[in-house]
């Protein structure tokens, strides 16, 4: 017999396989489509493995920053994609993805839930040395994808060298080195012509 604890997890695996049919802005490396929520994720928690050495604060919790990186987007689900650089969508933004949080994370044991809840309310507030680490890494991976695809999103928007910068520059409070790559990236975006000055 199925104990109730295991119907309530087992019920919110399948609600997060909603994440596939949630797409983003960014396309994926060669630009042919756009990348979906959990894909998103999955690379995010790559990089918290392949590149954690990077981090500012060197005894992060990598478990705690892949958990961070695999959960941060899951009330999209209920909430969408808000396209970074949409001033007009982002008024509601907050509002939109804590009602879906109350929804999605409340269908699993009252102690997953909690703890599951913390961490996306932690990832959030980009504080805590994990959370300011898993966030960067967040902003890392849209630019790495505009870059490999020629400005994919960037061209596609309009979007300027100031409007990255603003929209990345914390980075830093995370990964100062990875901050300085990303920096020359995205100048070499601008001599390419991928991204607009």
């Amino acid at each position: 017999m199925t104990s109730e604890r295991l119907k309530k997890q087992i019920e919110f695996i399948c609600e997060a396989d909603k994440l596939k049919n949630i797409f983003r802005q960014s396309r994926i490396h060669d630009g042919t489509r756009r990348e979906n929520d959990a894909e998103h994720s999955w690379h995010l928690a790559l990089l918290a493995i392949i590149l954690s050495e990077y981090s500012k604060e060197p005894d992060i919790d990598l478990l705690k920053v892949i958990k961070m990186c695999i959960i941060h987007d899951i009330v999209e689900i209920d909430a969408g994609d808000t396209f970074c650089y949409d001033t007009q969508a982002n008024l509601d933004k907050e509002e939109r993805e804590k009602k879906a949080a109350d929804r999605i994370f409340s269908i699993l044991p009252e102690d997953q839930a909690k703890e599951l809840r913390s961490l996306w309310e932690e990832f959030d507030a980009m504080q805590t040395p994990e959370a300011k680490f898993a966030a960067a890494l967040d902003r890392i991976q849209p630019v790495l994808l505009n870059y490999l695809n020629k400005g994919g999103t960037w061209q596609e928007h309009g979007i300027t060298k100031e409007q990255v910068i603003n929209r990345n520059k914390h980075i830093e409070d995370g990964a100062p080195e990875l901050w300085d790559f990303i920096s020359q990236l995205i100048d070499q975006a601008i001599e390419k012509r991928y991204l607009r000055p």
